[in-house]
C-alpha cells in the first residue's frame, strides 16, 4: 500500500507516518510534488541489495559500539623537520 502525504502533514504526525511506512512507502510532497520518501530500513536494504555504507551503520539509533584505541606511543604532537 502506497501512502502520499504533504509535508505539513508529515510534520503534524511524523509517528502516522512510521506507521503507514510499515505497511507500503510513504511519499511526501513538497508543493504538490513527491520529493520524498518513507521507507522502513528492511524495505530500504532489500532495495540497496543489503549493502549500508559506514555513515549509513553509524547513523542507527540503536547503535552502540566499544571503541577504545591504544594510546599513541611518543604523544601526538611532533616538533616540525625544517631542515
Amino acid at each position: 500500500m502506497v501512502t502520499t502525504l504533504t509535508s505539513r502533514e508529515f510534520n503534524h504526525d511524523t509517528s502516522g507516518a512510521k506507521k503507514a511506512a510499515s505497511h507500503g512507502p510513504v511519499f511526501i510532497t513538497d508543493r504538490g510534488r513527491p520529493a520524498h520518501v518513507l521507507l522502513t530500513i528492511e524495505d530500504y536494504l532489500r532495495l540497496t541489495g543489503g549493502h549500508m555504507s559506514l555513515a549509513e551503520a553509524l547513523a542507527q539509533a540503536d547503535t552502540d559500539f566499544d571503541f577504545d584505541p591504544p594510546p599513541v606511543a611518543g604523544g601526538i604532537f611532533k616538533s616540525a623537520d625544517l631542515d
